[in-house]
């Protein structure tokens, strides 16, 4: 009897398994393995997953590829929990720079919003790991800030994620301290670098590709430009999903806000300038009494007002914002094709921008079957296109230069809302939730308490 086919998931999580007992058991000898079935796909969801149990397992990992051609899908199919903690890093040049920028600044949002519950002992450590290096991330996100003007970025700078995977000339941004895993895809073809490579891992498995010839291969320029754009494309794809699902989560945790504590203020407001205004016409003569009674009535209208706009506002909301990690995929994998900055021309960029406004949209109401509906549109649109059109290398140099300057523009919002006095607060209620607590709640239990005090205060003055 024939035994049951496995499915991918259960391939991918049992060759795993077989790799790490296979580095368990040789200890410091390196491990050879085939690249599973000869299948890139396969390779691809394989090599994901490990590490995925890497960073689950705290360990620390580098894995050096021959060339760029492997990394834009497997940065697409890393954990997104997890993806933050990963630097991505094609062979030096422009797209490095970029790709590095991207990463920090998505790890700086994530950061500053808890990270993910799922994987909370990993973001813990990873805490742990960037105050270990202070000055160094500091440093880091100083040259990130300062953008394409300083093109000298911080020596070493690998040190800041637990697990990097690198076109195998980058491993000078290691240090020398070694990894607790080392894995070397297609060993031959970094024959030139493999004794560096070697000397950067405790355990060290050698995955071999044996449909590839040895040596390293110099790609042409246009072969290379393709690649970098690739690369440009998945980086673009995961900082929209970013700062589309910072904008959701603050817009919901504004919610939350006036709708548990934004009522509570309103009262206190309202009470305060009614204090107000009585002591001062119990002293009419007292300018500064009538004074800060005007203030007082005026910052309670100005609450009024607010938390009336919310209102309406959140009336018109359907349901909270809650995407699930099936629905941040589609929308990063939306985001990577259909975004107008990969557009031909402008009839092609209307229309990009027309199916990504649709896609935003559909993002913040959770709407996953318009999302299909829109990557459906794309995919038809494509087939009516002339072929060919994107291949000539100064379209995609100005395409790969619109995808610049969007991540760049990216990364000015991101870092203008993390410094905003509502996401310090947002982010307070997540690192609070974390420990067990309800920030908001305790708010209200406050502000209870004061418009408690409040009243009596009114009562006395009544008297």
């Amino acid at each position: 009897m024939p035994m049951p086919l496995q499915s991918p998931r259960e391939d991918t999580n049992a060759i795993v398994a077989t790799w790490r007992a296979s580095l368990a058991k040789a200890a410091a000898a390196p491990v050879a393995v085939p690249m599973p079935h000869n299948d890139v796909d396969l390779t691809i969801a394989v090599l994901a997953e490990f590490v995925a149990v890497t960073l689950k397992a705290g360990q620390t990992l580098l894995l050096a590829v021959p060339d760029d051609k492997w990394l834009p899908e497997l940065s697409n199919a890393l954990d997104l929990a997890l993806r933050p903690l990963c630097l991505v890093l094609p062979e030096p040049g422009f797209a490095a720079d970029i790709a590095l920028r991207a990463t920090l600044s998505l790890l700086k949002s994530r950061l500053s919003r808890g990270g993910e519950a799922s994987c909370r002992a990993a973001w813990d450590a990873q805490r742990s790991r960037l105050d270990q290096h202070a000055a160094l991330w500091q440093a880091a996100l100083g040259w990130s800030a300062r953008g394409s003007a300083d093109s000298t970025r911080p020596g070493k700078v690998g040190e800041l994620f637990p697990v990097c995977i690198l076109a195998g000339e980058q491993a000078e941004i290691l240090t020398d301290t070694p990894r607790d895993l080392l894995l070397l895809l297609d060993p031959p073809r970094l024959a030139e670098i493999l004794p560096q490579l070697r000397a950067r891992g405790k355990q060290i498995l050698l995955l071999q590709d044996v449909t590839a010839g040895g040596g390293m291969v110099r790609v042409d320029a246009e072969t290379r430009l393709k690649v970098e754009f690739e690369m440009l494309a998945q980086e673009l794809g995961e900082m929209e999903l970013e700062f589309a699902t910072v904008q959701g989560e603050l817009a919901e945790f504004t919610r939350l806000y006036h709708a548990r504590v934004g009522s509570r203020m309103i009262e206190l407001d309202a009470l305060q300038a009614r204090i107000a205004r009585k002591y001062a016409d119990s002293i009419a003569a007292d300018v500064a009494a009538q004074h800060h009674a005007e203030q007082a009535q005026a910052q309670a209208e100005r609450s009024r007002r607010e938390h009336r706009r919310f209102t309406e506002l959140d009336r018109e909301t359907e349901k909270p914002f809650t995407p699930s990690a099936d629905l941040k995929r589609l929308f990063r994998q939306l985001a990577q094709k259909i975004h107008p900055d990969r557009a031909v021309d402008e009839t092609d960029r209307v229309w990009r921008s027309e199916l990504m406004s649709e896609a935003n949209r559909a993002y913040r109401a959770g709407d996953e079957m318009v999302l299909h509906e829109i990557l459906s549109q794309w995919q038809a649109g494509q087939r009516e296109q002339r072929p060919g059109r994107e291949s000539a290398p100064q379209g995609l140099a100005r395409q790969v230069a619109r995808m610049q300057r969007r991540l760049a523009e990216i990364e000015t919002e991101l870092n203008r809302l993390i410094a905003s006095r509502l996401y310090e607060l947002f982010a307070a209620a997540n690192l609070a939730r974390q420990c067990g607590r309800d920030l908001l709640q305790e708010l209200a239990e406050q502000l209870d308490g004061q418009i408690a005090a409040a009243k009596l205060r009114l009562e006395q003055l009544e008297a």
